[in-house]
Formats: structure tokens, C-alpha cells, sequence
């Protein structure tokens, strides 16, 4: 089996189709038309016959890399010629080891060699984030494998653009950087089909789709908006009538996928500016997150990506950590500090007690910085710990998005974890 990318073998995305899939069928192959076939598991796997051989686009998460094989494995009746990686993340490169046979061409943006070795030059800080979002214990990690100690499956990359034919069937590959920098975009101009990965966060959800993740909670680089606007165009610009995402289901018909995707790429492009207007107009982070609301025309909801936190990502990813404060410059955090407030205050219960009243007037985040300064003043104070879950309780109650649920969740578990062990 191939060795586990980082310890992201489950990223956001699986994890809010997961949330949304709990009473569906056991998953059964998709016909596309008379060449193509999707295995539709927590990420898409999509097969492509020609008279000379089969293709491959992406190969799920390892744990479901053999369901995915077995379910296309009667449509495949030559040998894999190709397999084409959307992008790098860990569910959908999983089951490389699986289809890859003698000769086997495995291809990529050339931006994946990074990509892969970013996160698995993270790999220890990776693994407790990920056992946090999803509720699982982090997995075990070896030993450093240094900067560049990622395996790397494919032996073609490319830059902007690659092509080949196989079986008469011509397959052109484009950059399209978004979910991630090595993205790309698959077009099968003969069937007028755009595979377009993450692109699109087509999780299966009824419409209106959600806001996709310009920021990931759990950490990452920065994911360029105008890039991604730029790589939506690119799509339309091709003029698809079938239109194949990483995750969920297929979008069917030109004008249909325009609107989608135009409303889609319009929504990035909006938050992305109105960031950046905001900043020039001298504004700070906290308060551009709460003015910034996407309009309801767009029609998106916020269930898996949210938009105060993609204000925030495109905030710092352009001018990074300081705020012109000039405590900031120095090593010592805020934090540094709470103990004192607390013996200020006359000791952790007036503190404790305002946080309460703070969640019963309905302002929850107050009260989780005020079992802040409590903590860290004493970890294990059981005001402060009882304060927070009500608080973090009250804000999961109230909680749209699935991936803030999750780590709400978290800290809910955590807090009674410490009060358990009192």
C-alpha cells in the first residue's frame, strides 16, 4: 500500500461528505456515457476506456482505494495506460499502488513534487489537527523523513499545459491552481467533459453548495483566490457539457454548469476584493471577518468552506502576521499576561462568572477568551472548563458548517476530558 502522504488521509472535504451521506446507498458505479465511469466513494474515481487501454483520474483515499477498484474493475477491459492526478491531497492518490501495472504513465502538475512534501515535512504537526477535526486518535508518525522525503508516484509532470492520445481519444491537461497550487483540469474535448477535481466543492449536497474552503482550519499555504477565479474561467471558457468533480455529483449541460460555476467563481472574486479593499482602507482582520458577509444572490451556503475564514486567509496570506502593534514584534504572546488579570480580578470565579453571563446574553466567543485567561492561569480550573462547554455547547448548537462543528466538538471533549481526570 502507498505510504500515507502526511497524516491528511482524510481532509475536509471527505469529511463533510461524510456528514451529509450517512443514509445513502451502498455506492454503485456512475455511467458518464459509453467511456466513462465514476466510483462515487468519499472522493470520485473515474475510468476512461479507448479501444488501446484505460484511464484513470484520481484513485480515493487508501482505506477505500480497493472498494474503488472492485466497483470499476468490470468496466475495465485493457490495461491502465494513464493515471491522472487532479491534485495531491491524500484522498485522492490513495490508491495509486492499485491500478498502476507495467508502463503505467502516472501524471501531475509539476507543482504536486512541493505539494507532497510540504505535508509530509509536517507530518507530526499534521497528525494531532487531523485526529482533532475528525474525532480519532492522531495516528503514529515515524521518524522526520526531512524536506523533501515524500514519495513521488507520477513520472510526468507539466506545467501549464500537457496532452496525449490514446485509443483515438485525445485528453488535454491545464493548470487550474485553486484547492490546491498543482491542481489541474482534465478536457476530453471529442465528449465535451471537464474532470475539474476540488475546484468545485460538489459535495452532493442539494443546492445551494457551499462556499468552498479558501482557508483550511486545520492549516495550510495560502490558497490564491484569483488564481482560482482564473482556473473557473479556464473551464468555461472550454465550453464543457459534462463537467466531473473530485467529490459528489456530476453537473450535466452548458448552461447549467455556467451557472454554477459562475456563480461560484463570482463569489470568490467578491470576498477576495472586498478583503482587499477593506485592507486598504486600513482596516484590521477581526473586523473585515465580521463586516464581510457574502450577499444572498450568490445563493451559497456556508456548510463546509466559511467566509470570515477565507477573509482571514486571504488577509494574512497577503500580508502575514504582524498587526502593526508593536507587541506583536516580540516573543512573549498575549497570554503571558492572563494570569495576572485573574489575580486582578480577585482570583478565576468573577472571571468564570462573567463568562457565564456572557453566554446567556448570547456572546459565546467572549466567554471562551475569558476561560482563556482562566487557564491559562489554571488549566484544570473547573469553573473556567464548565463555563466553556457551555459555551462551545451553545455555539454547536447554533453550528451550520460541518467543519466547525467538528472542532467544536473537539474542544467540548477536551474540556470534559480535563475535568474528568480532576
Amino acid at each position: 500500500m502507498l505510504r500515507m502522504i502526511g497524516t491528511v488521509a482524510v481532509l475536509c472535504l471527505e469529511f463533510a461528505i461524510t456528514a451529509y451521506a450517512t443514509d445513502k446507498p451502498e455506492p454503485k458505479v456512475v455511467k458518464i456515457n459509453d467511456s466513462i465511469y465514476m466510483a462515487p466513494l468519499a472522493s470520485n474515481v473515474y475510468l476512461v476506456t479507448t479501444p488501446d487501454g484505460t484511464v484513470i483520474i484520481d484513485t480515493a483515499p487508501d482505506r477505500q482505494a480497493e472498494e474503488a477498484k472492485a466497483l470499476l474493475a468490470p468496466y475495465s477491459h485493457s490495461s491502465v495506460k494513464y493515471i491522472v492526478l487532479t491534485h495531491g491531497h491524500a484522498d485522492h492518490i490513495g490508491g495509486i499502488g492499485l491500478w498502476k501495472e507495467s508502463g503505467t504513465q502516472i501524471i501531475a502538475q509539476r507543482n504536486y513534487y512541493e505539494l507532497v512534501n510540504y505535508v509530509t515535512r509536517l507530518d507530526a504537526f499534521f497528525a494531532p489537527r487531523n485526529a482533532a477535526a475528525f474525532n480519532r486518535r492522531p495516528e503514529t508518525v515515524g521518524p522526520w523523513a526531512g524536506n523533501y522525503g515524500a514519495k513521488i508516484d507520477p513520472n510526468i509532470l507539466f506545467d501549464e499545459h500537457y496532452e496525449f492520445s490514446l485509443g483515438g481519444v485525445e485528453f488535454q491537461l491545464f493548470s487550474t491552481p485553486g484547492e490546491t497550487p498543482d491542481h489541474l483540469t482534465l478536457w476530453i474535448p471529442s465528449y465535451k467533459v471537464a474532470f475539474i477535481g476540488d475546484n468545485y466543492a460538489g459535495i452532493g449536497m442539494p443546492e445551494p453548495i457551499s462556499f468552498p474552503n479558501l482557508y483550511a482550519i486545520r492549516g495550510t499555504k495560502p490558497r490564491w483566490a484569483l488564481e482560482w477565479v482564473k482556473s473557473l474561467d479556464k473551464v468555461l471558457e472550454l465550453k464543457p457539457e459534462i463537467v466531473l468533480n473530485g467529490h459528489g455529483d456530476p453537473i450535466f449541460g452548458n448552461q447549467e454548469i455556467g451557472r454554477r460555476l459562475t456563480r461560484y467563481r463570482d463569489a470568490i472574486q467578491y470576498v477576495h476584493d472586498q478583503t482587499v479593499k477593506g485592507m486598504n482602507a486600513g482596516k484590521d482582520v477581526f473586523t473585515l471577518m465580521q463586516e464581510i458577509k457574502l450577499p444572498a444572490s450568490y445563493d451559497l451556503s456556508q456548510v463546509f468552506g466559511k467566509v470570515s475564514w477565507s477573509v482571514r486567509g486571504i488577509y494574512d496570506g497577503y500580508a502575514g502576521w504582524y498587526d502593526m502593534n508593536p507587541a506583536s514584534m516580540y516573543e512573549l504572546p498575549p497570554t503571558s499576561v492572563y494570569p495576572d488579570l485573574v489575580k486582578l480580578a480577585g482570583g478565576p470565579e468573577p472571571v468564570a462568572h462573567l463568562a457565564l453571563e456572557k453566554v446567556a446574553a448570547g456572546r459565546p466567543v467572549e466567554a471562551l477568551h475569558l476561560t482563556d485567561v482562566i487557564l491559562a492561569y489554571d488549566d484544570n480550573n473547573s469553573s473556567a472548563l464548565n463555563a466553556r462547554i457551555e459555551a462551545l455547547e451553545y455555539l454547536q448548537k447554533r453550528c451550520e458548517n460541518v467543519v466547525e462543528e467538528g472542532w467544536l466538538a473537539y474542544g467540548i471533549a477536551k474540556a470534559k476530558g480535563k475535568l474528568a481526570s480532576r
